[in-house]
């Protein structure tokens, strides 16, 4: 599973050359490539390997002090399943004892009570389960076991009572959008904090499900029933490998002559909408820094290197942090600052990830 249970947070700014927009907030870590399902979209291809070449213990510890002297970001354990990585709580205890915000992204499947309980113990603040259908038959159809749905369910059960705070996530795609609000009822019924959608990025398994990808239409509708959410649930709501959610939130805010602020919008009004490479990273199994899952680019090798220097030094890093660098209508839009487009949707479409993101309808406003 390669979601990211993210709940973007101010970040501190340790370091000169990072800027209040280039803070650190998020670094998922693919810990393990293992995993006990076949997901039909999968950006790993994950199965049940074994994978070589992932980090040991020290090298997990190396990565996380690494971190450290960088910012203070959440930090995603995904994989994979990470449940299936033995030393999985020590790093999570190591890690939460650097004061870093540790959660971790599961299938829900091997969450048992003793499983919760571990997770509890070695200071997981939060969860994310992914819930691709709205029932049995649609999310096991996704995920290629039977029996995910009602493992899911179990899992979420466990960590309820277990205390930890978990989040539902969705992958949308054709075959599952008619059961989104479906979806995010069962969130509310079962007591999660959030709910995140997805938007389908063809890379990985995902490539071969593109006649399953939602059109641009369909996207921008998705996008708009979502912000009528905000108000009618207590979860909170996030739109992830979806950046056009930040500009039709300020098309609808100004439509209803509201501004867009901290208070009025929450996290959405001041985070922007494809953080790859400038607030959020992701990094392999085997240890390559990429701007995040979904965009293969090797941007460095902790195996080799120092995180920090990847972060600070890696020039496709100060590509993606460049908004004048990016081309086509993206290039000339005026809410390139706040959306910037899915660098992963225009490196498929197009090999360059500076590109015009492929799903997007809006054409700019280009001034004279």
């Amino acid at each position: 599973m390669h979601h990211h249970p993210s709940q973007h947070m101010p970040g501190q700014a340790p370091h000169g050359e990072q800027s209040a927009e280039n803070t650190l907030r998020l670094v998922a870590w693919e810990t393990t490539r293992n995993c006990n399902l076949a997901c039909v979209h999968c950006r790993a291809s994950a199965t049940c390997g074994p994978y070589t070449g992932e980090l040991d213990t020290q090298a997990a510890f190396r990565l996380l002090d690494q971190i450290e002297q960088v910012g203070k970001p959440i930090i995603i354990l995904t994989g994979g399943e990470p449940l299936l990585r033995a030393d999985i709580f020590d790093i999570a205890s190591y890690g939460n004892g650097k004061g870093l915000r540790m959660v971790m992204a599961v299938n829900g499947m091997l969450v048992t009570e003793q499983v919760a309980e571990k997770m509890a113990r070695a200071g997981i603040q939060r969860i994310s389960i992914s819930l691709d259908g709205a029932t049995a038959a649609s999310h096991d159809a996704f995920r290629g076991v039977e029996g995910a749905f009602d493992g899911a369910l179990r899992g979420i059960a466990n960590a309820k009572a277990a205390g930890i705070a978990f989040q539902i996530n969705t992958t949308i795609t054709k075959s599952n959008l008619k059961q989104i609000p479906t979806i995010l009822k069962l969130a509310e019924q079962l007591g999660a904090v959030a709910h995140h959608i997805f938007l389908l990025v063809p890379t990985g398994r995902g490539k071969y499900i593109l006649d399953r990808a939602i059109d641009a239409q369909e996207y921008e509708e998705t996008l708009n029933w979502f912000y009528d959410q905000r108000n009618k649930t207590s979860l909170q709501l996030k739109a992830t490998c979806a950046p056009h959610y930040h500009r039709i939130l300020r098309q609808r805010a100004k439509a209803e002559g509201q501004a867009v602020s901290f208070q009025s919008h929450g996290l959405d009004a001041v985070t922007r909408g494809c953080l790859a490479g400038s607030g959020f990273c992701f990094i392999s199994h085997r240890g390559i820094v990429q701007p995040c899952g979904f965009l293969d680019l090797n941007c460095g090798d902790i195996t080799k290197q120092s995180f920090t220097d990847v972060w600070h030094k890696s020039p496709n890093f100060q590509t993606l942090r460049d908004v004048h660098q990016l081309k086509g209508k993206c290039g000339l839009c005026e809410y390139r600052r706040v959306c910037g487009g899915c660098r992963a949707r225009a490196h498929e479409a197009s090999g360059d990830f500076m590109t015009a993101e492929p799903l997007c309808l809006y054409e700019p406003v280009v001034k004279a």
